[in-house]
């Protein structure tokens, strides 16, 4: 089968996240399977303009606010010679309306829709885009009766709520790299140490962990806190750290390698998600693996990715008390974090990516079969 997918970004964009550790974890399987796959989307400074990654066929195209422009170009001048069985459209972002020019069969994945969550990331007339753009690619996707795969009940739901049709969605789980996030030279650190793993954007809330962070320091006084990933809310959390008078016990790492976060895992006590919405919780996963339970925000895809009571803790999303709170019951109850964190192991083992490539490539092949 040759493939052509369409993501705003591949996974060595510095903005990439989940979406794109998805993208290329499944479809670098579906190339060792003996399909092709190339991938179109964004360029960004210092990026080849073409290049194979593990596989895949990288073609970097426009900047990162017209993209979607640009594909159109892209695809009408380009790809639509070069004989693609089939379009996997990635809806990350802003949508790609491919069924209004692709002559292919289209098959969509999204991660989560943003809807009214894009306000509190982004200024209000690029969030007003964002929103509009999106409701109208749902109207089009669903009246041309597009299948679409998803990755938590969460995002099945919205999905259905929005109109689709129950046949059109697929659930295919996220998945773990259990070769490399293991208890394999695993050991806690001997001083408490939790820590937020992830992009550092608005919508993250990743501020409403570091303003919870001083009910716990009163009790907790040698707790120690990592802040790790990049992103342009950067700068404001830490100017926020050092105004809340947390600059002794919190460091912000940026971007580290991945022996680094996968030893940072390791060590954690327990890891904090805050964000107000996600299609899923592939850290917290990741995590999980590593033997280390999350605190978590009871919002759609996380409380499909935390077992609240049972590998993890969800409290209120806001609710700075309820998070303080807890964080304190993980950090006083040692038994507590112990009982979490070994049912987060055993939780974690029902995620592999060879099975969400094996069922992605299923559906592909299903579809084309319906033409």
């Amino acid at each position: 089968m040759n493939i052509l997918v369409v993501n705003w970004q591949d996974i060595k964009n510095p903005q990439a996240g989940g979406a794109e550790v998805h993208l290329h974890e499944v479809f670098e399987r579906i190339v060792k399977m003996g399909h092709s796959v190339t991938l179109a989307c964004s360029a960004f400074p210092g990026a080849l303009a073409e290049e194979n990654l593990n596989g895949i066929n990288i073609i970097r195209r426009g900047g990162r606010f017209l993209f979607n422009f640009r594909f159109v170009f892209e695809y009408l001048t380009r790809f639509r010679k070069e004989r693609y069985d089939i379009i996997v459209d990635d809806m990350n972002k802003i949508p790609f309306f491919t069924p209004l020019f692709a002559r292919e069969p289209v098959y969509g994945i999204t991660h989560h829709l943003f809807g009214k969550s894009v306000f509190l990331e982004t200024n209000v007339l690029l969030a007003s885009y964002v929103y509009w753009m999106e409701r109208a690619a749902v109207a089009l996707y669903k009246k041309r009766r597009i299948p679409f795969i998803v990755g938590s009940p969460s995002t099945e739901r919205e999905l259905k709520e929005a109109g689709f049709a129950s046949d059109d969605v697929s659930l295919i789980h996220y998945g773990v790299d259990h070769s490399t996030h293991n208890l394999k030279g695993a050991v806690k650190s001997a001083t408490p140490l939790i820590g937020y793993f992830g992009r550092l954007k608005k919508y993250k809330s990743v501020d409403h962990f570091l303003q919870a962070l001083p009910a716990v320091l009163n009790q907790v006084p040698n707790l120690n806190v990592v802040v790790v990933g990049e992103g342009d809310d950067r700068p404001r959390l830490k100017a926020m750290a050092k105004q809340l008078g947390l600059s002794e016990a919190v460091e912000f790492t940026g971007f580290v390698s991945k022996e680094k976060k996968i030893t940072l895992l390791q060590q954690m006590w327990f890891k904090v998600t805050t964000s107000s919405k996600e299609g899923w919780g592939l850290t917290v996963i990741e995590a999980n693996a590593c033997g280390t339970p999350v605190v978590a925000s009871n919002v759609e895809g996380l409380r499909d990715a935390v077992r609240d009571g049972e590998t993890g803790l969800l409290y209120e999303f806001g609710n700075l008390a309820d998070l303080s709170s807890k964080m304190l019951q993980l950090l006083t109850n040692e038994a507590l974090r112990k009982r979490l964190a070994e049912n987060a192991v055993e939780w974690s083992k029902k995620f592999d990516w060879d099975r969400a490539a094996e069922e992605t490539i299923g559906l592909l092949r299903k579809r084309l079969g319906s033409r």
